[in-house]
């Protein structure tokens, strides 16, 4: 069989011949085939793990949406991870609305289940589940706000489970590391335009700009085992603690003066092999790629560059990661909220396939 002379063999003047021996094998083989018969073991096996008993996969627009399609669950008993929604963004200091995040990247469809650089499904080999949102007391208190926050995880870690979040604003992260690190420090990899390090702002010690420094004074952040990645903007001039308290601030110039490669042999080095917390808010990423959220900053991380980052440190020993700063009403293409559920696939996949063997 001789095939029409396109492409290559347009260009050289040549045509092409396909092998008819290979075309009768391929039809044989192929011509019925399912959407899950693959040949190659790893792939087979992803399949059979995301195919439902009667060989389907679910509609990803159907049903209750829940992070990732992970099944819903109204407590933390038998799981290894817990997915949670924290709606609280009273710490902002310029747009709110990031309460509205869960509820956006949880409507994103999909979003996995299979990791094309790990080659696994994370739900395969961790018993995950979305327990739905922090209960907050009021809509109108802060500081009750972080209160309830931080019982919240304290409940989750005596269960021995492991969280991944949504917010919110980021002061959300703070009691998150009060409840996690309350027995041990942590490290931490922040992806970010803003370091979070700023001091009493407008009379209030708690607002989404300082969680950072307040958790190095509780004694639940080690900042030897901080790195800081995307930090640009007129904001800087807030951030003098991250320095003096010894955390590495990579900016946008140095990522781009760096490379990928130097920034990820810098986040292992101070990451090292303690536990470690990953909080990424979506204003690291330039507004073209991410346009919803509060504080907006030009220049920032592409997509591509946040996932070759976090596709880049497997091996560390993540206990909890979240998402922040997605308010949906300055999304009008939702590429925000696909963003914040990318991210927030990439975080499990850390936690699960990217795991210290």
């Amino acid at each position: 069989m001789r095939s029409s002379a396109t492409g290559i063999g347009a260009a050289t003047g040549l045509t092409l011949v396909m092998d008819e021996h290979k075309l009768a094998q391929l039809r044989a083989q192929y011509r019925q085939g399912g959407a899950f018969d693959a040949v190659d073991p790893v792939l087979k096996q992803a399949g059979e793990q995301v195919a439902t008993p009667d060989g389907r996969r679910t509609l990803p627009f159907a049903g209750i949406s829940t992070f990732l399609d992970l099944p819903a669950a109204d407590s933390l008993k038998g799981l290894d991870i817990a997915v949670i929604g924290v709606p609280m963004d009273l710490g902002v200091s310029n747009r709110a609305g990031a309460r509205l995040g869960p509820r956006a990247v949880r409507a994103v469809e999909r979003i996995g289940p299979y990791h094309p650089t790990y080659r696994g499904v994370p739900s395969a080999v961790a018993k995950a589940a979305d327990v739905g949102d922090v209960p907050l007391r009021s809509r109108y208190s802060l500081e009750q706000s972080l209160e309830d926050i931080e019982a919240y995880y304290r409940a989750v870690q005596a269960a021995g489970v492991r969280p991944l979040s949504v917010g919110g604003d980021h002061s959300i992260t703070y009691p998150i590391l009060k409840a996690l690190g309350a027995k041990e420090p942590v490290g931490m990899l922040h992806i970010d335009a803003h370091c979070d390090t700023m001091g009493i702002y407008d009379g209030s010690k708690f607002h989404h700009g300082g969680p950072f420094r307040l958790a190095v004074l509780d004694g639940v952040l080690d900042p030897e085992r901080c790195i800081q990645i995307g930090i640009r903007g007129a904001s800087s001039l807030y951030w003098d603690f991250s320095y003096q308290s010894g955390m590495t601030v990579v900016t946008m110039e140095d990522f781009n003066s760096m490379g990928m490669a130097a920034v990820i042999a810098k986040a292992r080095q101070v990451l090292g092999t303690g536990p470690v917390y990953v909080t990424v808010d979506v204003d690291g990423f330039d507004p073209a790629f991410a346009p919803g959220t509060g504080t907006p900053e030009v220049g920032g991380l592409s997509s591509r560059e946040g996932l070759a980052l976090l596709r880049g440190l497997s091996g560390l020993n993540v206990i909890g990661a979240d998402v922040v700063e997605v308010a949906p009403q300055y999304d009008p293409t939702s590429n925000t909220a696909q963003l914040g559920a990318q991210i927030l696939f990439e975080e499990f996949a850390l936690m699960t396939l990217g795991r210290p063997q």
